[in-house]
């Protein structure tokens, strides 16, 4: 099992429900999140920046 750190930007949702599942959508496509947070909000662009660490199984 290989530990990643990555950075996604997702598009703000309209409940915290939806935010929360589109987060986890894109997490799961890099990989398990052993955790995350996001670390920053543009309101104007209407986007939330998650950094996460993830593992994959090793190639």
């Amino acid at each position: 099992m290989t530990t990643h750190f990555i950075t996604a930007e997702i598009d703000l949702q309209e409940t915290p429900a939806e935010l929360l599942k589109a987060i986890e959508t894109e997490l799961n496509k890099q990989g398990e999140p052993l955790r995350w947070a996001i670390t920053a909000v543009d309101v104007n662009q209407q986007k939330a920046t998650v950094e996460a660490v993830v593992t994959t199984p090793k190639s």
